[in-house]
């Protein structure tokens, strides 16, 4: 068996479609991306910051 490589972009195209399906690859697609939780600035969030200038 002697495989040679495709010339063009038709070549390797038509080589891919010779390829069975037993062969190849399942393609698994990713899952759709999840709603973000929508943040809020708490009272937790302004005290850790609420003294900041006097440690800067």
């Amino acid at each position: 068996m002697h495989i040679t490589e495709a010339d063009s972009i038709d070549e390797l195209i038509a080589d891919c479609a010779d390829i069975p399906p037993s062969v190849r690859r399942h393609e698994t697609r990713a899952p759709l991306p999840r709603q973000a939780p929508v943040w809020e600035v708490t009272e937790g969030c302004h005290a850790q910051v609420r003294d900041i200038d006097e440690y800067v």
